[in-house]
């Protein structure tokens, strides 16, 4: 892959903010394949991370039409910035939500305000741009045991994993229908396993259930202006488990594949523009915008482009796909919510199957297993203790566990 990156003089994407240079769109690197790529990772974004998010909703009683305040918002931020950062360091860089963030919704269900979570939100997005500003986020990234975060995100994922089985009881021809097509799809084509199995989930939805799949048309979305409000209890319970989870579940690993694919661009500017989109939409009640980490690889890999600096485009074209789908949540919403509540159980269960595994793996392969299988357990526990959820005390017991474990280490070793 390096062979396909410039070696004269540093290009645009290997600076934090570059005034120099050709930022716009050249007709010319406009390819077929980087707008299909772009294309393919929104319509993945919309086919698993979506109806996690729509999960999520539904376990907190949220309307349909704010719902679709909250898609429009999240879908705009992530276009807005990926079209921007993509033009600007000409680089593939994909934004989108925070898909492991919305799993904590579901946790906390009811017990927070659409006002306090807005509050957690913007508190989150202000640390993010404070992170970028002052380039220390490869450092607070190292300082977090990887153990901990990874015991977190496996517990905040298995314990939301756990009711995608729940529909076998109430569904059972359904849902093992659906099970055979992921298993399938899985192996034949991973790549496409979610939207395969979404399309699977429309037909079964319309057989066994008369899902009137042909009456959804053209929507657009009515976004609802939410007033922020900070509470102690939002800032732990949601707050500071989000900002861990988007830190080591997004943008770390969402870097990982651009530098894979040899882009060195500073991880800073994008963590900074992920924060500034983030307490827009914050306001019309979206979760946190951070770089993409299920899809950069549509955009970045060579199947985007073959020319490495033209890749760029697929960024700019998932950009252009996502502000359309805000402005037609409406039609999104419309579509996913004619889906059994315990198909959208399974579906965004099985869109975590791989998130679950990658973390899992990693917590038990990492040097201090334990604090992260006790991050893991109380985690997935769900135990709330003073009004604050369990990914918080999660982390606090796993950390207490690390630097325990390594002061009673170098006890021993004197």
């Amino acid at each position: 892959m390096a062979s396909l990156v410039r070696t004269s003089s540093p290009p645009p994407r290997q600076r934090l903010f570059n005034s120099t240079g050709h930022h716009g769109l050249r007709i010319s690197d406009i390819s077929g394949s980087a707008i299909g790529a772009g294309f393919l990772a929104v319509l993945v974004s919309y086919a698993g991370p979506l109806l996690i998010y729509l999960s999520a909703a539904d376990a907190m009683g949220v309307s349909t039409a704010a719902f679709s305040s909250w898609v429009f918002a999240i879908s705009v931020a992530a276009g807005v910035s990926s079209i921007g950062l993509s033009l600007w360091f000409r680089v593939p860089v994909a934004m989108a939500w925070s898909a492991p963030g919305t799993v904590l919704l579901i946790a906390l269900g009811t017990s927070l305000s659409a006002a306090e979570m807005a509050g957690a939100y913007i508190a989150v997005a202000m640390i993010l741009i404070i992170i970028g500003l002052s380039g220390i986020f490869e450092r607070l990234v190292t300082f977090l045991p990887p153990s901990v975060t990874n015991g977190m995100m496996a517990g905040i994922l298995f314990g939301f994993g756990l009711k995608a089985a729940g529909g076998l009881a109430t569904d059972p021809v359904a849902i093992s229908i659906l099970i055979v097509v992921f298993a399938v799809s899985a192996v034949v084509l991973p790549r496409y396993a979610m939207l395969i199995l979404l399309a699977s989930a429309l037909a079964v939805s319309a057989v066994f259930y008369d899902a009137s799949i042909g009456v959804v048309s053209l929507s657009m979305a009515s976004p609802q202006v939410t007033v922020p409000s900070f509470s102690p209890g939002a800032m732990l319970s949601l707050a500071l488990p989000l900002l861990i989870t988007t830190l080591s579940g997004q943008y770390l690993p969402g870097m990982a594949i651009l530098r894979a694919n040899g882009f060195t661009l500073s991880a800073n500017p994008i963590v900074i523009v992920g924060g500034a989109v983030s307490i827009a939409a914050a306001l019309f009640g979206g979760i946190t915008t951070a770089l993409a980490s299920i899809t950069a690889a549509f955009c970045a890999g060579p199947d985007s482009h073959e020319i490495a600096d033209r890749r760029y485009v697929a960024g700019v074209a998932c950009g252009v796909f996502f502000c359309l789908g805000g402005v037609f949540a409406g039609s999104i919403v419309d579509l996913l919510i004619l889906l059994p509540s315990s198909l959208i159980a399974l579906l965004a269960g099985l869109a975590l199957l791989q998130p679950i595994l990658k973390f899992t793996g990693a917590m038990l392969a990492s040097e201090d297993a334990q604090a992260g299988l006790l991050t893991f357990m109380f985690t997935a526990s769900g135990v709330s203790l003073f009004g604050i959820g369990a990914a918080f005390w999660g982390v606090v017991v796993g950390i207490s566990v690390h630097f325990l474990t390594r002061i009673a280490k170098r006890f021993v070793a004197r």
